[in-house]
């Protein structure tokens, strides 16, 4: 992967990062900072999965490819989340 892959990978993991904690129900109890690297670990993630399936390079916009990448988003701000209300606060 170039650096112009990775940057727009990142750019990309912000993106699928908010989306991720928006496909949530209610409020969730972490930051932006972990949204964001969440989004950006599933963009990555998402990227080796579609193309592990052979639909990382479509005609058009990668809809499948987007779905994983939210789901894994989604999937990944839902444990943190749930990590987080785990912790006794004093």
């Amino acid at each position: 992967m170039e650096i112009s892959g990775i940057v727009s990978a990142i750019v990309i993991g912000i993106v699928i990062g908010v989306l991720g904690r928006l496909a949530l129900p209610g409020r969730q109890r972490i930051g932006i900072l972990p949204t964001v690297l969440v989004g950006v670990v599933a963009a990555f993630l998402g990227s080796a999965i579609a193309a592990g399936f052979g639909v990382q390079e479509t005609n058009g916009v990668d809809w499948i490819e987007w779905l994983i990448q939210i789901g894994l988003a989604a999937l990944g701000v839902s444990l943190l989340d749930r990590g987080r209300g785990r912790r006794v606060r004093r």
